[in-house]
């Protein structure tokens, strides 16, 4: 029997809500994972990619997933993982690193192999890579197969990855794929083989309502089994959804609020219905007054749709458009801009899809970093972004990594889209630049933390 945690998705390093608490909180949601191998005695740790929010995460962030990984390698329990989309850099990833110092072990296509059961990985691939992508793995005399990966595989939601193919041209027939990429966990069946997502380990949007956990796969007998745990250690969200009739207002959504214990606590507070305008600020005031760590406000409600509304000056958008083909941008700078300004990405994905359409374009064709000429621009609106990365960044960033259809309103952050402009310009001078220089200097601090 092969007994093992399957889990992904930690997202360590990530402070949401520029609060330093809820960075910590992610470190401790994992802590709690490895702690949970440990007193069960399981044959191995799964992670199905993402362990960092950032591909260069801070040093505390190393330093702490560093000395957990320790605890797990005292206990002898092997960590297993791929690479995810937020972590991933064009040359030796951090997981490399973790390898080096044998905490971990990088799967790949060769087997790695637990009692019967053979363990296989494939990191993310972006969409534009997938085409002519093989599914050729090297066989193992084992009774099972289990194959790990980080994206959106059909049949669950916002899925852009053929699951039924890749089981069919797998050199090998896998009895589950264990999946990391949608923060929402659940389980299918495709072709006899199971599908699974254990989900993420702590809340990185304020749509993942379910309760955070990891799954536990067993494997006996030919059969695959897949459980679910929770985990208590992660940061209580309250969810407070207010429906105002006529007349009902800030004083309606108060007497809410007042319902739940806030202390410490995350609060979300969604307003919908026909009542009077609120002020954002007021009810967050009052959740602050009363303990929450963090509190934000949504209100869903739209303009109605007869208003007398009359627009007296000109289409801000045209003239925007028009002075960017002035510029003589780059190519994939003028994909950048439209990620910004046009794609539809909400402003809480801005920073995450901008650093991974620079950084795919970065491997993928460094020539579209030259700045073009303003009479060969095209004199056309900015281009889509290559295989729609535009409309799908949040699918493939932020739980996006994990989406469920809603976004978090309350992580705007204007500086993040001035910082990533600078980045941007410094690509198009030395496209090879922006991620080496990051990550020659962490590699650096690494080093002599070591």
């Amino acid at each position: 029997m092969t007994r093992v945690i399957h889990t992904g998705d930690t997202h360590i390093g990530y402070r949401q809500y520029h609060s330093p608490e809820r960075r910590q909180d992610y470190l401790r949601a994992f802590r709690q994972v490895i702690d949970d191998a440990i007193e069960d005695d399981v044959d191995a740790v799964i992670h199905a990619g993402d362990l960092f929010h950032d591909r260069r995460p801070g040093l505390a962030d190393l330093q702490g997933t560093i000395s957990i990984l320790r605890d797990l390698r005292a206990a002898d329990i092997p960590f297993l993982a791929v690479v995810g989309n937020h972590e991933q850099k064009r040359a030796g990833q951090w997981l490399d690193l973790f390898e080096d110092l044998d905490l971990a072990t990088r799967l790949g296509r060769a087997p790695f192999e637990i009692d019967g059961t053979a363990i296989y990985g494939l990191d993310f691939v972006p969409r534009s890579k997938r085409e002519n992508l093989d599914y050729d793995f090297e066989p193992a005399d084992a009774d099972h197969a289990l194959l790990v990966s980080h994206g959106l595989f059909e049949p669950f939601a916002h899925a852009d990855w053929d699951t039924e193919r890749l089981l069919a041209e797998s050199t090998v027939d896998f009895d589950a794929l264990l999946l990391g990429d949608n923060h929402a966990p659940g389980k299918r069946r495709v072709d006899d083989a199971w599908v699974t997502y254990c989900g993420s380990t702590e809340r990185t949007s304020a749509s993942e309502r379910e309760d955070r956990g990891y799954n536990i796969v067993t494997a006996e007998d030919g059969e695959v089994e897949i459980t679910r745990r929770g985990l208590d250690a992660t940061r209580e969200f309250v969810f407070v959804d207010v429906t105002l009739e006529p007349g009902e207002g800030v004083e309606r959504v108060r007497e809410q609020v007042r319902q739940y214990e806030l202390e410490d606590a995350v609060v979300i507070v969604t307003v919908e219905g026909e009542g009077d305008p609120i002020a954002p600020a007021t009810i967050e005031e009052f959740a602050d007054d009363e303990g929450a760590l963090v509190a934000r406000v949504n209100d869903r409600r739209e303009m109605d749709d007869e208003a007398d509304v009359e627009v007296h000056f000109a289409d801000p958008d045209a003239a925007v458009r028009e002075r960017v083909r002035e510029l003589g941008l780059s190519e994939a700078a003028r994909g950048v801009d439209e990620t910004v300004r046009e794609s539809g990405v909400a402003k809480t994905n801005v920073r995450d899809a901008v650093k991974d359409r620079i950084g795919d374009r970065l491997e993928d064709d460094p020539g579209a970093f030259d700045r073009v000429p303003e009479e060969e621009s095209g004199g056309g609106e900015t281009g889509d972004p290559p295989d729609g990365e535009g409309a799908t960044a949040d699918a493939e960033t932020d739980g996006a990594d994990a989406p469920t259809g809603e976004t978090d309103p309350s992580e705007a952050d204007e500086a993040s889209v001035d910082a990533e402009s600078d980045e941007t310009d410094r690509a198009s001078t030395d496209p090879g630049a922006t991620e080496e220089a990051d990550g020659d200097a962490q590699q650096a601090s690494m080093e002599e933390y070591l």
